[in-house]
């Protein structure tokens, strides 16, 4: 959420102005832990409890990355989150899917969303996530993913079935693991989810046979290097595990996760990878390549990004 839309809709809902301000309660400055991180997004969530906040924060965020010379971006939330007794899952998950489309028609860029599932959430609050989702498949939802405490809730069984639908429905599949969780956290979402993307997967770098496996399979790591910074997961960009993936040679693709929380938008990630993270330009062009074949998009998207990727 931009800060002058947080200061605007604070005023118009009472909600008092953090000290310092929204930017600043949204900003974070220093290295830190993931409590840390959470605590500064979770700073915009008492804004966006109705469907208007949430269709503009979407178009906004959507606006922004167009903004930012992006031409295609998934946009991921957790509805649970924004949820309440008068606005349901898929309401909330509509209100974002409706700002996203007017982005898409203002700006010219491609976009989809993302619906991610909790680890902490109730049996039937991911239930009804992935069918709203899946009900939503052609309305702007584009794929499903779970996040959250991979070590107090390190089991995947319970979101099989659910991810079973949501393949047959077409949607695309990844899941946060292997980033608090063991290595091993990766192949078992591969194996008993059938994602094709994983998110972060910090610890797989600290496993050259598992590496080998994600490779030879062609999965794609989605990499956020500052947001994991930040949060305390890797030591620097230089000491990044991008580094160790590119090396095994492993599919990454670049996001830029909470930008208004970092301060670094996507193209900026790929600018201090090379100034600051050791890599080369042709390094981080090959993430945009991987990103593109990896998205959760119609195959008309993919080919249109491809052949703007070849002319850049």
């Amino acid at each position: 959420m931009r800060p002058s839309t947080a200061a605007e809709l604070a005023e118009r809902m009472g909600v008092p102005t953090p000290e310092g301000g929204w930017e600043n309660a949204f900003r974070i400055k220093e290295k830190g832990d993931l409590t840390i991180f959470l605590t500064h997004v979770a700073m915009a969530y008492p804004l966006m409890g109705n469907a208007e906040n949430l269709r503009r924060v979407a178009f906004e965020a959507i606006e922004d990355a167009a903004l930012d010379g992006q031409a295609y971006i998934e946009l991921r939330l957790g509805p649970a989150t924004h949820a309440r007794p008068d606005l349901s899952i898929r309401q909330v998950l509509e209100a974002v899917c409706s700002g996203v489309e007017e982005a898409k028609a203002q700006t010219g860029i491609k976009a989809g969303v993302i619906a991610c599932m909790l680890r902490h959430e109730s049996a039937e609050t991911i239930a009804d996530i992935a069918h709203a989702a899946i009900a939503l498949a052609s309305s702007g939802i584009v794929g499903i993913d779970i996040a959250g405490d991979e070590i107090l809730y390190p089991s995947l069984a319970r979101y099989a079935p659910l991810y079973d639908l949501a393949r047959a429905a077409g949607l695309g599949l990844t899941a946060h693991a292997a980033e608090a969780g063991p290595a091993s956290a990766g192949k078992e979402a591969v194996e008993l989810l059938g994602v094709t993307r994983i998110g972060h997967g910090s610890n797989l770098a600290s496993d050259p046979e598992m590496l080998e496996w994600v490779r030879e399979r062609g999965i794609t790591i989605e990499v956020c290097p500052t947001s994991n910074v930040l949060t305390g997961a890797a030591p620097s960009l230089r000491e990044h595990p991008v580094v160790d993936f590119v090396k095994a040679g492993v599919k990454v693709a670049l996001g830029d996760d909470d930008p208004e929380n970092t301060g670094v938008r996507l193209s900026q990630e790929a600018y201090l990878l090379v100034s600051e993270g050791g890599l080369e330009s042709g390094d981080v062009r090959q993430f945009a390549l991987h990103g593109i074949n990896s998205a959760f998009c119609t195959d008309q998207v993919r080919t249109e990004l491809l052949a703007q990727w070849s002319q850049q």
